[in-house]
């Protein structure tokens, strides 16, 4: 493979542009780098378009064009700290096409399902987090609004440790839309803030829905008024609140525990 050498390369700008979250959605792809994220990737069956790496990578982005079909690009250092999204690159890269964010609610048919719903969250780190919770229960899907951070953003896929790629994510318009499809196929709808009944004693069956609010704001008056059960995580301590990730991991292991 040739090296790349000129940071006003045509391929070096596409990818640096990808860095702007609404380029990279315009283009209908995902901006993956770094081992572990491009490994994640790869090993959930992943297809990437490009694969990209510094010379110290060459053999690696070769043996993944070998096996995937893709192309690759070989870029020297100073270009590809050009296209690199963190401090100390690691040298490798992908891009992939953007998996679909639409749909309807599937039910497995086993009144089991628990779904958890996310009104406008915008820590990137919190995000990536609360994949991974909705992956280590097994939850049918991840519905956040379109007000919610991109959960394809470099830092939440990182968080994520590769949860993104096993988490189906519906996007809604907002929560109003999102009851509206759970209440559709008979899945109640829980709104976590601070008046609802105690988590532990509120009558919860599955399937089931909560929702986890703003970090700043919580969830919006009108979200909290349509839903079904108002819980809350009571605290002996003095702290007001947990942090979003948290309390969505404490709710979700509540639920799974009802399967």
């Amino acid at each position: 493979m040739d090296v790349i050498t000129s940071k006003d390369n045509s391929k070096v700008k596409y990818l640096a542009s990808l860095h702007d979250a609404r380029t990279a959605r315009r283009e209908g792809v995902v901006f993956v780098e770094g081992v572990r994220s491009c490994e994640d990737a790869l090993g959930c069956g992943v297809v990437p378009t490009v694969v990209v790496a510094d010379e110290a990578h060459a053999d690696w982005a070769k043996k993944i064009s070998e096996e995937t079909g893709c192309d690759a690009l070989l870029l020297n250092d100073v270009c590809f700290k050009k296209i690199s999204q963190t401090v100390h690159p690691q040298g490798v890269a992908l891009v992939a096409k953007r998996p679909e964010m639409s749909g309807e609610i599937k039910l497995r048919g086993d009144n089991k399902d628990i779904f958890m719903c996310l009104e406008n969250i915008q820590d990137p780190g919190n995000l990536g987090t609360m994949i991974r919770i909705a992956d280590a229960f097994d939850f049918g899907a991840l519905l956040i609004t379109k007000k919610t951070a991109d959960p394809f953003n470099d830092k939440v896929i990182r968080a994520s440790m590769g949860s993104i790629w096993r988490v189906r994510i519906i996007e809604c318009e907002d929560a109003d839309e999102m009851i509206g499809l759970l209440h559709d196929k008979g899945v109640k709808v829980l709104a976590a803030e601070l008046h609802g009944d105690e988590l532990s004693k509120a009558p919860i069956t599955l399937p089931a829905a909560y929702f986890i609010g703003n970090e700043g704001a919580g969830l919006k008056a009108e979200t909290i008024a349509s839903s079904d059960i108002k819980i809350k995580i009571p605290m002996q301590g003095k702290a007001e609140s947990l942090n979003a990730a948290s309390a969505a991991s404490i709710i979700g292991f509540v639920l799974q525990e009802l399967r």
